[in-house]
């Protein structure tokens, strides 16, 4: 790509230079990437975003490789890459997060009431729970780790949150952001085959199942596969949903589980 882009005239540092502007497009082409293959292999059944999020993890791990030890931030340390550090930091992910939200009738919201309430509440808990149990089958038996591991798998945002937090170490952060992300691919594809048998097909049910899954790539990116006036519900609730895991994984949920696993 790199050899190709100079071959037609592109100065020679000019991608890194421009490396926000080189990101997009390089974005852009993977989900034109995406959304060509399901159109041919699935009929755009399923979302996009499944196969773009494991081209972007590939794309990491080749980053990885290629920095080999030094490297810390996946594709973004090959130097024409560079602009990804900052399309995928924080500032980006937040605006991408609240602007899914937009278009949400307020009205809707609240016929959902206590349900999405309680949806959001107990979806929290049981992924919180499940994913610290996974951590200490998996031999990750202290307090802090279950609970980091755990809140990843509420989302990829709560994960680190709550491991900065705790003081957890990089590589039970590294894989609570894991978890998160196969959470997220695993809602996207999910929804859409099974909306039709949980009844996700109007705004109420769209609050109930942003509130219950919570991770908003994963409940936007699904919604949009079932049907896009959904989405500014799910999205909605699942923004709450990550707030709110911020808010208690590391002190409720965490208080849970320390006295017996201890710190």
């Amino acid at each position: 790509m790199y050899n190709y882009l100079l071959s037609l005239g592109a100065p020679k540092g000019l991608l890194s230079a421009q490396g926000l502007i080189f990101s997009f497009l390089m974005v852009g082409l993977i989900m034109w990437v995406s959304y060509n293959l399901l159109s041919r292999l699935v009929k755009n059944k399923l979302h996009g975003s499944a196969i773009a999020i494991v081209i972007a993890l590939i794309l990491a791990y080749v980053g990885g490789v290629v920095a080999g030890p030094s490297g810390k931030k996946g594709i973004a340390d090959i130097a024409m890459f560079s602009g990804m550090a900052l399309m995928g930091g924080a500032m980006f992910r937040d605006f991408a997060i609240m602007s899914t939200a937009y278009g949400a009738d307020l009205g809707e919201l609240k016929k959902a009431g206590l349900a999405g309430v309680l949806a959001m509440v107990l979806g929290t808990a049981i992924a919180f729970y499940v994913g610290a149990a996974v951590a200490f089958a998996f031999g990750y038996t202290d307090a802090v780790s279950m609970t980091t591991i755990g809140a990843g798998a509420v989302t990829f945002i709560v994960g680190p949150v709550t491991g900065a937090a705790l003081q957890a170490s990089s590589d039970v952060i590294a894989l609570s952001i894991a978890a998160g992300v196969i959470k997220s691919i695993l809602v996207m594809i999910a929804t859409p085959l099974l909306a039709p048998f949980i009844g996700l097909k109007n705004p109420s049910a769209a609050v109930v199942f942003g509130g219950a899954m919570g991770t908003t790539s994963g409940v936007a990116a699904g919604l949009a596969a079932t049907d896009p006036k959904l989405v500014p519900y799910g999205a909605m609730v699942a923004t709450f949903y990550t707030g709110f895991g911020c808010l208690v994984c590391p002190s409720i949920l965490f208080l849970t589980i320390k006295p017996f696993f201890g710190s």
